[in-house]
């Protein structure tokens, strides 16, 4: 209730006079066997809300990046980081002014013939499925939004008219996710451009299993990506049609 009714309206509420300059900072999404109630992609509860900005870091100069941006915005911001992360290693600039911009995605990979939007951990399996596609001659370009609230609707449409084609993954369930918010985008706003409808990999509509092998089973997989990415690649139209 303080964050949806008081933090993100009353800017609103009180005509410009009053801000929130409040970072709310914790972990959300796929853990390793933490089960039910500590595995929960929260972010589509709170970017459905006006006022909020939704922040999901993927790398650790992202995070320090746009942590930073976030405490000096006058906006409640809502920056939720993966668990599965937090051991990962990476470049962290030491200039102390480093900022990332609030609602400015990334392209984390160049590719040709198929764009996947992704983010956290689901980016880096991205990452893992285009290895192997390009082993078949298949280029895949990796978009990551960091912020899903603004959204950066710039960088993904470019993309997407250039390669044609597009996925979408995200650990969450289907609906009324990023993942379904992502292929409106792109269909109404890029519907000409693309040579096939835009596929979505989405985590199964069900609490998180404790079990290891249930628990990999309801988030999206490597050879899930593939799969779809195939077949939007084969199906063919006015692109470069090469696969």
């Amino acid at each position: 209730d303080q964050i949806v009714n008081h933090a993100a309206k009353i800017l609103y509420m009180s005509g410009g006079q009053f801000r929130v300059p409040m970072v709310i900072r914790g972990p959300g999404g796929p853990a390793a066997q933490l089960a039910a109630q500590h595995s929960q992609s929260m972010e589509s509860y709170f970017y459905h809300v006006p006022g909020l900005i939704v922040v999901r870091p993927s790398t650790p100069k992202d995070a320090k990046g746009l942590l930073k941006s976030a405490i000096r915005d006058d906006n409640p911001v809502i920056f939720i980081e993966s668990e599965t992360l937090y051991n990962i290693k990476g470049e962290v600039p030491e200039d102390p002014d480093l900022t990332i911009p609030l609602g400015q995605a990334i392209v984390r990979r160049e590719g040709t013939d198929v764009t996947i939007v992704a983010y956290m951990g689901m980016m880096y399996r991205a990452m893992e499925a285009a290895d192997d596609l390009a082993k078949d001659g298949i280029s895949v370009e990796i978009v990551d939004p960091r912020t899903l609230q603004p959204l950066d609707t710039a960088t993904i449409l470019t993309s997407v008219r250039k390669t044609h084609r597009a996925v979408v993954v995200e650990a969450g369930a289907g609906f009324a996710g990023m993942g379904s918010e992502l292929s409106a985008v792109i269909t109404e706003q890029a519907f000409d451009d693309l040579d096939a409808p835009v596929e979505r990999v989405t985590g199964v509509p069900a609490p998180m299993p404790y079990a290891r092998n249930l628990e990999k089973a309801k988030t999206p997989s490597k050879e899930r990506i593939i799969e779809a990415v195939r077949r939007v690649c084969y199906a063919g139209g006015n692109g470069n049609g090469t696969h």
